[in-house]
């Protein structure tokens, strides 16, 4: 059995010809450091999601009724933050989801936010070794496509704020396009001098329905075929599976834990130890897993040292958010 104590024998093994195949599944801890909150942390868009914000505006004029939100719909996500990006409150009404999301939509067209070092260590990953098979990714802020790594390589298994497209029809929408349409449409309701004083609807070019958006999923939404044809193409072959940043609780993506065969070695970055219930263990006898404690900026560092590879990362410093770079300047005067 392939066991690992430390970060220098995880390295070992990553550069052993007995590792071929490695998967990675990344959470919201891998894209803290860039500055974009956790959604169910405090302070992430769920804790500090003011319904009140989303007033009730009057109806466009036409033969849809839109309102931003109305009083019933405000109470709904009071009760529960997450019914802002419920797919039938989006399909009732696109305007809450929308006005929630568009600072967020503008500031990805915007690059307002930086790849991480967890983000570039895939990378190096795939250009060092040629042993990078997947990277599976629950977040939506498309940083993962930040590093130049090859598209192909990406599941993005809730979608990405990147892209958008209509909802009904599945038709793409030029990203720009839409963004440009957001800021001329939508109302900041954060921030109310800028931007129109009332939403209006952003219609689909090719069937007419207000139901433009990024092309995240929604809650009640299925899946992108992908990450089931993906995971069952690769899961067989795995050597390594990465799990970092991810609290393992929302599925199908925690599946892959224990999907990847029995012999393939488990290595957990997180703050805290997750997916006990899912077989990951963490006492002195466990076999296959490996805890690698801490911030995931830290621990992915420190492993990039371990392989060899600082001098890669460095030169990428202009492509890092800037308390990742003091990370690294710190870790060079060691």
């Amino acid at each position: 059995m392939r066991s690992v104590t430390d970060l220098a024998s995880l390295a070992r093994f990553i550069l052993s010809p007995d590792c071929k195949s490695i998967v990675i599944l990344t959470g919201a801890g891998v894209t803290v450091a860039s500055g974009i909150p956790d959604f169910r942390s405090p302070g992430g868009m769920y804790d500090t999601l003011q319904p009140e914000l989303i007033v009730r505006s009057r109806n466009i004029v036409g033969s849809s009724s839109y309102n931003t939100a109305t009083e019933r719909q405000r109470k709904l996500m009071a009760i529960d933050p997450t019914y802002v990006v419920e797919r039938g409150m989006f399909l009732e009404n696109p305007f809450p989801y929308l006005e929630v999301r568009r600072p967020f939509i503008l500031g990805v067209m915007e690059k307002k936010w930086k790849p991480t070092i967890a983000h570039h260590f895939a990378r190096l990953l795939h250009t060092k070794t040629n042993k990078l098979t997947r990277v599976f990714t629950q977040n939506i802020d498309g940083l993962t496509y930040a590093v130049n790594l090859p598209e192909d390589k990406i599941v993005s298994v809730h979608g990405t704020i990147g892209k958008a497209g209509c909802e009904i029809c599945g038709k793409d929408m030029d990203f720009k396009d839409f963004c440009d349409e957001v800021e001329r449409k939508i109302k900041n309701i954060y921030s109310p001098e800028f931007g129109p004083k009332e939403s209006t609807p952003i219609h689909c070019r090719s069937c007419g329905n207000a139901t433009v958006k990024p092309k995240t999923v929604l809650f009640g939404s299925s899946l992108p075929t992908e990450f089931f044809d993906k995971a069952a193409q690769d899961l067989p072959t795995t050597d390594l599976l990465i799990v970092a940043g991810t609290s393992l609780v929302v599925s199908p993506a925690n599946s892959l834990v224990y999907n990847v065969p029995s012999d393939t070695l488990r290595v957990v970055i997180n703050d805290e130890p997750v997916g006990q219930a899912l077989g990951i263990e963490y006492d002195m006898n466990a076999s296959r897993d490996f805890f690698a404690r801490g911030d995931c900026e830290k621990v992915c560092l420190d492993l990039i040292d371990e392989l060899g590879w600082l001098a890669d990362l460095i030169v990428e410093t202009d492509n890092l958010p800037e308390t990742s770079v003091q990370l690294i300047k710190a870790k060079m005067i060691k």
